[in-house]
């Protein structure tokens, strides 16, 4: 979409005095203001109006006549994209996925997602990743990984997820006693060297993937958009189940490992905290980690399971981010109307929760004086609902989570596919019945 369509479709839905507010502020006092206004639904307190951050997939895309496949194989279409997306409906953050390469996982020979563009691909160019679950540690293979990660991760993991990479399974470090030799003959064998230059190869690749994110989030943080998060992680449990057992294998260890799933979830959890150390030295308008969390809906494990496996490594992550001043997002996904007294113990008004399916008046009743709230709006209904729809599930979560402050709003998961005029609506509804 040109400059001039993309500013001839926005004016004809946004609101006046929304469009005369946002002409007449400059872009670095809006990127000011609204990072003030989700702090301070973030300290439990009310703005002037109701922050609006929804993460989306596909939908920038589709609205401007490009599909996700872009996102992977042209930085410079994508990343106009957004660019339209965001000017056009003036959300108060940013909070789209970074671009990933497309040839870089060719070149790895990625085993454990498919994705568009992919040669011989059934994804349709509309569509995000799809993931392959794949086992690739087996529940033998504890010990050896909780004893050595570093060594099982090169020359077990990354082989088996990454097949052109498997000349990493050679490497061995054997301590010489020999001064006028060195320990690592193994990095010189023929298989271990294609694995280097295949690794330099993906490296290059992956290089222009990030360096096209960052150049897209500074022309958004020129104009007047700052990110809603800063950092990514996931839930211990999660991480196994999502790359290492698959989730059923991570189910079922919870009856037999559940000694060595307990150990490996810790183990994560310190990994991870270590991660992050660059919020301490790290110049950043936001600090913000977003946790999605896969696998901890009701259902999937008893309560005492949830306490032990789940939450309790989830949450050592989360306060030591909170030591550091950084403020975990909390992506819920599933129903999780069990699990909200668990999530009240956290200290108040450091972390932000978002919820796909759960009571929301429940939510607020629970978490409303400890944590921030957001999600719940169903995508189904911006596919597919109606407008009026649209607007009254609007009006219902914003006249049941936004009193006494402590909300933002957001969808209940990522927005792909949408209708162009249920997009206007949410927002013209939000910019307006949203406001004090």
């Amino acid at each position: 979409m040109s400059d001039e369509k993309m500013k001839t479709a926005a004016s004809s839905w946004v609101p006046k005095d929304l469009d005369m507010e946002v002409s007449q502020k400059g872009n670095a006092a809006l990127f000011a203001e609204r990072i003030q206004k989700v702090d301070t639904a973030i300290s439990l307190k009310e703005s002037n109006s109701i922050p609006v951050a929804t993460l989306v997939g596909t939908l920038p895309y589709v609205l401007d006549g490009t599909s996700f496949k872009a996102s992977m194989y042209d930085y410079p279409r994508a990343s106009q994209a957004l660019i339209n997306y965001y000017q056009e409906f003036q959300p108060d953050a940013t909070m789209h996925t970074a671009f990933t390469s497309g040839r870089a996982n060719e070149i790895a020979q990625s085993s454990m997602i498919d994705w568009p563009g992919r040669p011989g691909t059934r994804v349709s160019d509309s569509s995000t990743h799809q993931v392959i679950e794949q086992e690739y540690l087996s529940p033998e293979e504890y010990p050896e990984i909780l004893k050595d990660f570093t060594g099982f991760m090169l020359r077990k993991y990354i082989p088996r997820a990454y097949p052109a990479l498997k000349g990493l399974a050679d490497i061995r470090f054997v301590p010489s006693i020999v001064l006028n030799t060195t320990p690592m003959a193994s990095l010189y064998s023929v298989q271990a060297q294609e694995a280097f230059a295949t690794l330099a190869e993906i490296g290059k690749e992956d290089a222009k993937a990030a360096a096209a994110s960052k150049e897209v989030a500074n022309k958004l943080a020129e104009m007047g958009f700052p990110p809603f998060m800063t950092g990514a992680g996931e839930a211990p449990f999660d991480i196994i189940g999502d790359y290492y057992r698959g989730t059923l294998g991570a189910l079922t260890d919870q009856l037999e490992y559940e000694d060595e799933l307990a150990a490996m979830c810790d183990m994560l959890a310190d990994i991870q905290i270590e991660s992050y150390a660059y919020f301490n030295v790290a110049s950043l308008p936001v600090k913000r980690v977003f946790f999605p969390l896969h696998k901890g809906m009701d259902g999937f494990m008893s309560p005492q399971q949830y306490e032990k496996l789940y939450w309790k490594p989830l949450k050592k992550i989360m306060m030591a981010l909170i030591e550091m001043g950084v403020t975990p997002f909390i992506y819920t996904e599933g129903k999780y109307n069990t699990r909200l007294e668990q999530l009240a113990d956290v200290p108040k008004g450091k972390v932000i929760y978002h919820f796909e399916t759960v009571d929301m008046k429940e939510a607020k009743r629970i978490l409303g004086d400890v944590a921030c709230i957001s999600g719940n709006l169903p995508i189904y209904l911006l596919e597919y609902g109606t407008k009026e729809q649209v607007v009254d599930h609007i009006k219902y979560l914003i006249d049941t989570c936004a009193p006494g402050g402590g909300y933002i709003f957001d969808t209940n998961a990522g927005i792909d596919n949408a209708k162009r005029e249920n997009i206007e609506v949410m927002f013209d509804t939000l910019h307006t019945y949203g406001r004090k």
